[in-house]
């Protein structure tokens, strides 16, 4: 069952835009930081973070990715013309 879990709670975060997830992970880290929750729901609300952070670092690299693209493009106009 907690690899079911796991997986749904991925495919949730995978569909998060980056606002939402960092917005999730500022919770998260509330939360935590607060030590009102028991170890294991603290591990657990790790978990979930770590995942947010890889999501953040993905949606980033692709917006990366695309600036250098335009920057190309725009760079490759300007010796042409």
């Amino acid at each position: 069952m907690r690899e079911f879990e796991i997986m749904a709670e991925k495919n949730n975060i995978s569909k998060l835009d980056f606002e939402q997830a960092i917005g999730e992970l500022t919770k998260l880290v509330g939360s935590i930081e607060q030590g009102d929750i028991p170890l294991e729901d603290s591990i657990k609300q790790y978990e979930k973070g770590m995942s947010l952070i890889k999501h953040c670092r993905q949606i980033l690299k692709s917006a990366e990715e695309r600036i250098e693209k335009i920057s190309e493009q725009h760079s490759q106009g300007e010796t042409k013309g």
